[in-house]
């Protein structure tokens, strides 16, 4: 099963870092992610020189996971240009065509 998670709550760093990056790192998910999209204060987890920012670079490089970040998130909080190389900036007009194109069969927001 393919899935996307939208990550929109303040308790998305907790699930993300504690639970969905171990179990993805591990090989033991469950489901094969194919994209994120941070919205918010989330797209701070996308900085460079940042533990989650480093892990979800690693797992973008090994099993080619889109991260996109909201752009007016983004560009709000100066995050911009200081994200980690996987990551790109886009909205709702990016984050569709991009998942479809993965195949994703379940959005999942967090």
């Amino acid at each position: 099963m393919k899935v996307a998670y939208v990550l929109n709550t303040d308790n998305s760093r907790t699930i993300l870092r504690d639970m969905i990056i171990p179990q993805l790192e591990q090989g033991i998910h469950g489901a094969e992610v194919v994209g994120m999209f941070f919205l918010m204060d989330n797209t701070y987890m996308l900085l460079e020189d940042c533990e989650i920012g480093e892990k979800l670079q690693n797992l973008h490089e090994k099993l080619g996971i889109v991260l996109l970040a909201c752009d007016k998130c983004a560009l709000e909080r100066e995050v911009a240009d200081k994200m980690i190389a996987g990551a790109s900036i886009g909205c709702f007009p990016t984050l569709y065509p991009t998942l479809n194109s993965a195949g994703v069969e379940h959005i999942i927001t967090l």
